[in-house]
């Protein structure tokens, strides 16, 4: 049976969710978009991502793609975000959604990604908040954790700032092209770009870096801890709803977004 390939960008609040990757014991982002493409096309079974995010993580620009049959596919392709949509709760929405070459690929040919994450630093917490910043009351030195952070530039074993899975990575060796911090009266975003991320590394450079802030680690003992592979040595895990999978990156020709 000839088939189309969608590619979907969907962003979503991972409040209520068990991450995005279906499982037994939850309810999960995947699985509520794979109900809403059967609405429309009954016999798609499962569709394939950029990444995985955790229980709690957010996304701005997640992406997917599903083979659809041809017979099943009778929507205008202007209208098929819309009728997504339509099947979808308020916190999980499909941003766009379009044809792509039947080579495309969402994770092998993603050559990119880009994850942002919100601390609110003041004593008291904005409620607005709560569901996408890390409440740290504490005062952080904002040009200790700049200079922390640029230790996390270029290609690196990430190990000492990832959290084993019940597998074992092939490699963890990362490249991280960017991990920035931007202040905004209270709220502080860090930007962190590479090629992949190691299961939780994003958190554990953030609640690293939020500990050199505090004072309780220097920001040459990034450097310190980057070649120990030691994650004890390490700051703090950061808690996931501070944490958005903001874009995907794909090489030129590949699906452009």
């Amino acid at each position: 049976m000839d088939n189309i390939k969608l590619k979907l960008t969907v962003a979503y609040d991972g409040t209520r969710y068990k991450g995005w990757q279906v499982q037994k014991n939850g309810v999960t982002v995947q699985q509520r978009i794979e109900e809403a493409l059967q609405r429309l096309f009954p016999s798609v079974t499962r569709i394939h991502s950029s990444s995985r995010t955790d229980t709690g993580v957010h996304a701005r620009g997640m992406v997917a793609h599903v083979e659809v049959p041809k017979a099943e596919y009778r929507i205008e392709e202007r209208k098929l975000r819309l009728a997504l949509n339509s099947f979808l709760p308020d916190d999980v929405r499909v941003m766009e959604a379009k044809r792509v070459p039947m080579t495309f690929h969402a994770r092998f040919d993603a050559s990119g990604k880009q994850y942002r994450y919100s601390v609110w630093n003041h004593p008291v917490m904005d409620p607005l908040q709560n569901n996408t910043a890390w409440h740290v009351p504490r005062e952080l030195d904002f040009e200790r954790m700049q200079q922390g952070a640029k230790h996390f530039v270029g290609k690196r074993d990430f190990r000492g700032f990832a959290v084993k899975r019940e597998y074992e990575m092939r490699s963890t060796v990362r490249t991280v092209t960017a991990c920035k911090i931007y202040k905004k009266e209270s709220l502080l975003v860090w930007v962190i770009e590479g090629d992949g991320f190691l299961y939780k590394m994003c958190r554990g450079i953030v609640g690293t870096l939020v500990e050199v802030g505090t004072g309780k680690l220097k920001p040459g003992d990034v450097r310190d801890i980057l070649k120990s592979c030691d994650r004890a040595q390490a700051g703090m895990t950061a808690p996931p709803h501070g944490l958005v999978l903001w874009k995907v990156h794909y090489r030129k020709g590949k699906a452009k977004r």
